[in-house]
């Protein structure tokens, strides 16, 4: 029955690194500093109505601050052009709202992850099972590696070979989490102008380097101290 136990926490802990890794890579991808990186970025594609690289280094910010904020929508809302035009119509508002809640609960569920597995290294410490804790880091962190290997294939299969592959992926990432086609926008709308597609393309691949380099870290690092049960 110990042996069965130990294994099951094992198992637990390597169902929770990847949560941790992928909550670290999207906390990262919501400061400033990934925005200054992409849309520095040589190939970043210009906006055709007129947004500056400075612009979009302008608005972009408000963005991502809304999602991890406590302010309401009118934290959006109230922003307009030069002219006094609003930034966002409501359809982009209502997103913006689907987003925020969605990004808290992925934040939220980062937050429990890390908190479980320190817990969960502490009880191994005091509860002689250290080893076994160590062995569920390192599944975790293969575990990891797999996952983001394929989320990276699929995005630079997209950039290199076959939009459509993208496409579909972020199609069905948002049914995930949104309903209908609320997240469908004209490219004249101020989001699509921020964050075109390429932008999405370069989160995901981020994310996915981010997580590979945490997962291989664990994989690599803890090899020689596990041992099986």
């Amino acid at each position: 029955m110990t042996k069965i136990k130990f294994q099951l926490l094992s198992w637990l802990v390597a169902m929770l690194v990847p949560l941790a890794l992928i909550g670290l890579g999207l906390r990262v991808l919501l400061t400033p500093f990934f925005l200054q990186v992409e849309y520095n970025m040589p190939y970043f594609p210009p906006d055709e109505y007129g947004f500056t690289k400075e612009d979009r280094l302008k608005w972009a910010p408000y963005a991502l601050d809304y999602l991890v904020n406590s302010e309401d929508i009118s934290y959006l809302g109230d922003l307009k052009f030069d002219d006094g035009t609003p930034l966002y119509n409501e359809r982009e508002l209502r997103h913006m709202e689907d987003v925020k809640r969605v990004t808290q609960g992925a934040l939220n569920v980062w937050y429990l992850s890390l908190a479980l597995l320190t817990l969960l290294g502490i009880w191994s410490w005091r509860g002689a099972w250290t080893q076994v804790y160590r062995q569920g880091l390192m599944r975790g962190g293969w575990l990891m590696v797999g996952l983001a290997v394929a989320i990276g294939l699929i995005v630079i299969i997209g950039i290199t070979i076959n939009p459509d592959v993208f496409f579909n992926f972020f199609t069905g990432f948002h049914s995930l989490f949104f309903e209908g086609d609320s997240w469908l926008f004209l490219y004249s709308d101020t989001l699509i102008r921020l964050f075109p597609l390429r932008f999405w393309q370069d989160a995901f691949l981020w994310a996915a380097v981010i997580a590979l380099g945490g997962g291989f870290a664990l994989g690599l690092g803890l090899r020689s101290a596990s041992h099986p049960l």
